[in-house]
């Protein structure tokens, strides 16, 4: 394990904020369009006392030009009214340097960097260098594009940088297909990315991955199935007079509803489950047969490969390979796997029999 997956390890998201209800929730509006609405959405998440950390954009990186921008450094003071009020830690995403000293200025608990932010190295090794001897934790939003190495790489560059608390947010990405969420999911990244540095918390953005209040529930309760550390959902007290992301915003009691409906699953660790362990001892012994299985398969395309060469055949035999898929594929239907499962893992093992056979051939 290397310096910086130790780092990592040591500063997890609920040793720096007071976890008022499970799941570790963080809410506030998406953008800070007033005073008045600012407090009045506050007012209404400290009633529900759900509530860790009170998060707003104050300075908003827009798609296109004359739309709401935010009010950049003047609303740092309708913030701070609210963290004198309520209590609350404050949160707010940076994307520049002077965006940093500006938030250290007013009393900031916790910085966030976007992701449109993370996607350039450059901007991301000056955030770092500007926050370098500063004792501050850190939000990692991924990056727009689904590039698990990038994601990886904004941390390390913050955790070089001598930051010890930090967290990554799942926000969802931009795909090309069409789908009924504002920003595909893709939970096998955020996955890959707790496999690879389990000490790290990831918090959820529901609300950039639904885009829309009626899949919000559906998309944190997988992210909590998925052992997520918490939530991070804006919220308004008008949601439909929002400047910003009006659809994706929840009403202060709306988000406390939210809550109440969702399952909140505990770890085999807080919970042994004698006949889970029995069941898992099951997995893995067949994960052994697959392994034998898959083993004695490439064996047997290592000898292909030597046939094809002395016959002087082609590698690909498409005839051949859609007749596997095909019944393949009815096989594995009829026993209950699912089609796309089933293509996937096929191309995977086509994928590696092309590859040993090119070896050979050549």
């Amino acid at each position: 394990m290397d310096t910086t997956t130790r780092q990592l390890e040591t500063q997890p998201i609920e040793n720096w904020l007071e976890v008022k209800h499970k799941p570790l929730l963080i809410s506030g509006p998406c953008s800070a369009e007033s005073r008045d609405q600012v407090l009045a959405t506050a007012a209404g998440l400290h009633a529900t006392g759900l509530v860790s950390a009170f998060r707003s954009g104050i300075w908003k990186p827009r798609t296109r030009p004359n739309s709401f921008e935010g009010h950049g450094e003047k609303a740092l003071a309708w913030l701070q009214e609210v963290k004198q009020k309520y209590g609350f830690p404050l949160t707010v995403e940076v994307a520049t340097p002077r965006h940093v000293e500006a938030c250290l200025k007013a009393g900031i608990d916790i910085l966030w960097v976007g992701a449109r932010t993370s996607v350039n190295p450059f901007s991301i090794q000056e955030l770092a260098e500007s926050l370098r001897g500063v004792d501050i934790p850190i939000m990692v939003k991924n990056p727009l594009n689904p590039d698990l190495s990038l994601w990886i790489g904004v941390i390390e560059r913050f955790v070089l940088s001598g930051i010890t608390r930090i967290a990554a947010i799942h926000r969802g990405f931009n795909t090309y297909e069409k789908s009924r969420f504002r920003n595909e999911p893709l939970w096998s990244i955020p996955i890959e990315l707790k496999s690879q540095f389990p000490g790290l918390s990831i918090i959820c953005d529901p609300s950039h991955i639904a885009g829309k209040r009626s899949l919000l529930h559906e998309v944190a309760q997988q992210a909590l199935l998925l052992d997520m550390s918490g939530l991070m959902i804006e919220s308004h007290y008008l949601p439909e007079k929002a400047l910003t992301d009006a659809a994706q915003q929840l009403e202060p009691m709306g988000l406390q509803t939210l809550l109440k409906t969702l399952m909140v699953p505990v770890s085999s660790e807080e919970n042994p489950c004698r006949e889970l362990e029995i069941l898992r001892k099951k997995i893995d012994e067949y994960d052994h047969q697959l392994l034998k299985i898959l083993a004695k398969r490439m064996e047997v395309v290592h000898e292909i490969a030597h046939l094809k060469a002395d016959c002087k055949m082609t590698i690909l035999q498409v005839k051949r390979w859609n007749a596997i898929i095909e019944s393949r594929l009815q096989q594995g239907i009829e026993k209950g796997l699912s089609e796309k499962f089933l293509k996937d893992l096929l191309d995977l093992i086509h994928q590696e029999s092309i590859l040993i056979q090119s070896k050979i051939i050549k």
